[in-house]
């Protein structure tokens, strides 16, 4: 049952590749934006659906966790998965986190900037938010695909 939810993760990330690789073609701002911001809704659901997947390889065949925090509560914290992932969770770096701050980007509403005139010139750093660039998408969408295809392969066999 765990392959079906494999071949779902799958597919999502595939999309979000096919968007990603329009991206190059296209000069509509509109459109380039449309892209992105589809393709990394696909990969947050791919990371929705790497839970429902860790959750059937454990036999919880009703249960869909929608976070991690779900997934640990209803597996525990000792499975190799959520020990994973749990690890991503914590990492600057990592496919999970770069999703995690993506989601968070995309569901709010963008930040007001500040007008500058000659009384508050004052040297502020502004956050620009995660990084959406073609090249960050496609590694954090390869490194999920990777992660997926190895519990697969780790429990294809039973």
């Amino acid at each position: 049952m765990a392959s079906s939810w494999h071949s779902l993760v799958s597919q999502k990330i595939f999309l979000a590749r096919t968007l990603l690789g329009q991206l190059d073609e296209n000069e509509s701002v509109p459109v380039r934006e449309a892209l992105a911001q589809g393709s990394i809704e696909l990969a947050l659901r791919a990371r929705k659906l790497v839970l429902v997947m860790i959750a059937r390889m454990y036999q919880e065949k009703q249960a869909r966790p929608d976070s991690l925090r779900a997934l640990s509560e209803l597996l525990g914290d000792e499975i190799p998965e959520t020990a994973e992932l749990n690890q991503l969770a914590g990492a600057a770096n990592s496919w999970w986190n770069h999703l995690e701050q993506l989601e968070q980007h995309q569901g709010n509403p963008p930040t007001a900037k500040k007008t500058v005139s000659d009384e508050n010139v004052i040297a502020v750093s502004a956050d620009p938010g995660p990084d959406r660039s073609k090249p960050a998408l496609e590694q954090t969408l390869n490194a999920i695909k990777h992660f997926t295809d190895t519990l697969e392969e780790r429990h294809s066999w039973w």
